[in-house]
């Protein structure tokens, strides 16, 4: 069987209802999350926890020319994963947007505690495909799927465990054509999960 990972994408109380970039239903996928946290864990696969990490000011935010409100500053409390969210025992939690010119909407341009790349890690792991959910659908979500792919990896998106930030009301929905012209898998539901 090819060797799978779990991506849980940037569950952060910033993003979640009453955030400074809050998601609508943003914390409904938690428990959603949880499930699959679970599963993951059970079979042995890796689990990598993902979060936005910026420094206090950064081109990402509007106080520096970006389109983003401040959200998940480092050390901030808007920068803590969700609280109910169960983040595994052996869960890597891989930071993106660390540096003043960063974007870094891609997990793959995050890296663990000690500096190596997402890429790296799962490549070390031996990882054949990526199963993706958290936040936010039409941002973070597109863009590791679409990295995976590019990388050489298989990418399943996990449906029921994703929202978008839908600044255009169509915007969840596009994302999810482009992830699948790009070849992407998108799963409806956790029922639909035979074995990570």
């Amino acid at each position: 069987m090819q060797q799978s990972a779990l991506i849980v994408v940037d569950v952060q109380n910033d993003f979640c209802p009453a955030g400074a970039l809050g998601i609508a239903e943003g914390d409904q996928v938690v428990p959603v999350l949880n499930r699959y946290i679970q599963k993951f864990s059970q079979a042995g696969r890796p689990i990598f926890m993902t979060r936005d990490w910026h420094p206090e000011k950064t081109s990402h935010f509007k106080s520096g020319g970006g389109p983003w409100p401040s959200h998940c500053v480092r050390h901030s409390r808007g920068a803590e994963f969700h609280p109910d969210l169960n983040r595994g025992p052996k869960a890597t939690i891989v930071s993106k947007g660390t540096e003043p010119d960063e974007d870094s909407y891609s997990a793959f341009h995050g890296h663990d505690a000690a500096g190596t790349p997402l890429a790296a890690l799962l490549r070390q792991a031996e990882i054949k495909t990526i199963y993706v959910g958290g936040l936010a659908t039409d941002y973070c979500v597109k863009y590791t799927v679409l990295d995976a792919l590019h990388s050489g990896f298989g990418a399943v998106v996990l449906c029921d465990a994703i929202r978008g930030v839908n600044l255009a009301a169509d915007d969840s929905a596009r994302a999810l054509d482009e992830m699948r012209a790009a070849g992407a898998t998108l799963l409806g539901s956790f029922d639909g999960l035979v074995s990570p």
